[in-house]
C-alpha cells in the first residue's frame, strides 16, 4: 500500500440533522458532523484513531478502495501515514522488531518507538527504517479542495473530485474563516 487515503461516505441524519460519515475499508470508523465540513473533520480524526487502534493491537490494515462518485477521500495525518507504512513493512518482510534493531544497530526500544503511532519520531529515523526493507517516502502536497474555503461546501454536489482531505487542514480553514 503507497498511500493511505480512504473514501468515505457521508449520510444525511434524517432524525438528528448533519452527516453521518462511514468507511467501506474500516467498518469501526463512524462518526457525525452537522455539516460537511465538521463531518469531513470528524472523519479525518476518527479514522486516524482507528488506523492507531490497528496498529497498536497488531491487527491488519485494509488497503483504501478507490474512491467513487459520492464519496470523499479523507488522508490519515502524515505522521500516522509513516507509522503504518513502516508497521506494513515489518509484517510484510516477517521481521521482529529486534530484527529491525540489529539491522539498525539500535536498542529494541527505539524500533518499539518507531512504530508507537503515538511517538513523536524523527523522520530521520523513519527513513532509516523503511530503507531497511527497500522502501522510501514519496511526498506529496495536496490543496485541500480548489483555491478558496468555500470550495470545501461545495464538495457535497462532486466530493470524489476534491483531493483527499485531513483533520489538520479542516481545522485550519475553519480557524481562517472565523
Amino acid at each position: 500500500m503507497d498511500q493511505f487515503v480512504y473514501p468515505a461516505t457521508l449520510t444525511p441524519d434524517s432524525q438528528d440533522g448533519g452527516f453521518v460519515v462511514t468507511f467501506i475499508d474500516v467498518p469501526e470508523a463512524i462518526t457525525q458532523g452537522d455539516s460537511v465540513l465538521e463531518a469531513l473533520q470528524q472523519a479525518a480524526d476518527c479514522l486516524d484513531e482507528a488506523l492507531v487502534g490497528r496498529i497498536r493491537r497488531r491487527e491488519v490494515l485494509p488497503a483504501p478502495s478507490p474512491v467513487e462518485a459520492g464519496q470523499y477521500a479523507v488522508a490519515v495525518p502524515a505522521h500516522t501515514a509513516a507509522k503504518a507504512a513502516l508497521y506494513l513493512a515489518l509484517r510484510q518482510a516477517q521481521v521482529t522488531q529486534v530484527e529491525l534493531a540489529a539491522r539498525l544497530q539500535c536498542d529494541e526500544k527505539a524500533v518499539r518507538r518507531l512504530l508507537d503511532p503515538r511517538h513523536a519520531s524523527r523522520l530521520s529515523r523513519m527513513e532509516a527504517a523503511l530503507a531497511v526493507f527497500g522502501q522510501q517516502f514519496v511526498v506529496s502536497v495536496q490543496p485541500v479542495s480548489g483555491t478558496a474555503v468555500n470550495d470545501v461546501h461545495e464538495a457535497a454536489l462532486s466530493p470524489a473530485g476534491l483531493p483527499p482531505v485531513s483533520g489538520a487542514k479542516l481545522r485550519r480553514k475553519r480557524q481562517e474563516r472565523a
